[in-house]
């Protein structure tokens, strides 16, 4: 059995390094889970937030769930937060969940869209020249955090670019979102974003 790392640790040790703030690109799944994660990194990094989440459906749903992110960004009065979007492209997600269209929600096929997101994150935060990338994801107590974590190392040594290991559900980081999301009034959806895994919810 693998040892288990506590990938929380792993940031702390990382941030009390910095002598300045390296430039981060966030992948943010929504604006709930932002909250908690931008107000921890904010202090450490300068943080752009990437929205690319091909998985969302409807297409309603997910303009939706962007609309209430970028309003939360700039009603973020603590630090400078900057916005990158991207195109919806839900035929990406589609084409990595063909086969696994009724694994139950938290398999395989999260698993995949885990790397979908995060694969594209990188290669944007490479190709613009920041200096870590990372995730929101892992703030959600329905997230398995060392899959993620180890899908983020992976990437980060495929593309060539800093990962910034994390485990923000730590130090009641989910309460913390949940707090956060009703002080900014964020819309909190009932399921993680695509059609197959709505039967399942998990609020």
């Amino acid at each position: 059995m693998k040892p288990k790392i506590n990938y929380q640790k792993k940031l702390e040790e990382l941030v009390s390094t910095f002598t300045s703030k390296p430039t981060l690109l966030l992948h943010s799944c929504c604006g709930p889970c932002s909250t908690r994660v931008i107000d921890y990194l904010k202090d450490y990094f300068e943080i752009t937030v990437f929205y690319y989440n091909p998985n969302i459906e409807p297409i309603e749903e997910y303009l939706h769930r962007k609309s209430e992110q970028i309003r939360f960004i700039n009603e973020y009065k603590e630090s400078k937060i900057n916005f990158l979007d991207c195109d919806y492209d839900n035929e990406a997600f589609k084409k990595i969940a063909v086969g696994l269209e009724n694994v139950p929600e938290g398999g395989s096929r999260c698993n995949k869209c885990f790397y979908l997101r995060l694969k594209k994150t990188a290669e944007v935060a490479k190709t613009n020249k920041y200096d870590y990338f990372g995730t929101t994801l892992t703030v959600s107590p329905h997230k398995n955090s060392s899959i993620i974590n180890e899908i983020g190392e992976h990437i980060s040594n495929e593309v060539g670019i800093n990962y910034i290991y994390g485990d923000f559900k730590k130090q009641d980081g989910y309460k913390k979102s949940i707090e956060l999301s009703k002080f900014y009034n964020l819309y909190r959806q009932d399921y993680c974003g695509c059609l197959y895994g709505k039967e399942n919810l998990w609020n």
